[in-house]
């Protein structure tokens, strides 16, 4: 008969052979920023559409988003609420188009819809305009990606998880030397010229390497606590998003 000596020392081969039997985990998809920019970018749009929530602390400004974005190849609808100006806000982008439903103290002729623009001329879009197109571009996956694919250098990358879903994990530094004037939510594009080093992002992937989470840490850049957080869920999930009606837009 075995001794309780010998089966623990069984047992602990038992487990060694068993572990040197396994194959390692698969390495994560991607090593280059560019081929990581492409392979989700086609994913997203495979997708089709996605529910999202973004949260927004650079320097003073501090805001929450959600809303639902149906992704393509003639660009991203997405219909959201923000808290951006301090009160809630809906903003809809439809057809290359960005809509803001204004407040009701602030209607012009009493429609409840303004077209935003980042160079509009109209009062609106003139105080509002660069920061709620920035915002609307934030929550598109495919604004990120097209900054990683442009001036981005993939630094470390892990198979882990998020809130329970099996997820790559991709740490990316992004050159503002190399982004121009296509800067994130927070950065005036006038700035360009004033800024200068690194910042980092993180992206985290589903299987099919759709985005889960993009985090943006602008912190180096503005000296100051500063970062976006975009999350994203329900990839597939019907939508609805409609511009609004052209009888309400002011």
């Amino acid at each position: 008969m075995f001794s309780l000596a010998m089966r623990k020392a069984a047992v602990v081969l038992l487990v060694l052979l068993l572990a040197a039997c396994s194959d390692p985990p698969p390495p994560p998809s991607f090593a280059d920023a560019r081929q990581l920019a492409d392979a989700v970018t086609a994913a997203t749009r495979s997708g089709g559409s996605a529910k999202f929530a973004t949260d927004v602390a650079v320097g003073q400004v501090r805001s929450k988003s959600q809303g639902q974005a149906r992704f393509g190849p003639d660009g991203t609808a997405q219909v959201m609420t923000t808290d951006f100006i301090g009160e809630p806000m809906e903003l809809r982008e439809v057809a290359g188009k960005l809509y803001a439903k204004v407040p009701e103290g602030s209607r012009d002729e009493g429609k409840p819809w303004v077209s935003v623009a980042a160079d509009g001329s109209d009062p609106f879009s003139q105080v509002l305009g660069t920061s709620l197109t920035q915002l609307a571009a934030q929550n598109d996956p495919a604004h990120s990606l097209s900054e990683i694919r442009a001036a981005g250098t993939i630094v470390s990358a892990e198979r882990t998880e998020l809130a329970g879903v099996r997820a790559e994990h991709y740490r990316i530094d992004l050159d503002l030397a190399r982004l121009g004037t296509d800067l994130p939510a927070g950065l005036p594009p006038d700035s360009a010229d004033k800024l200068s080093g690194k910042f980092p992002v993180q992206v985290w992937l589903d299987d099919a390497h759709r985005p889960l989470q993009i985090v943006l840490d602008l912190s180096p850049v503005l000296r100051g606590e500063a970062s976006i957080t975009t999350r994203y869920s329900e990839w597939g999930a019907p939508v609805e998003i409609q511009a609004p009606p052209p009888g309400e837009v002011g």
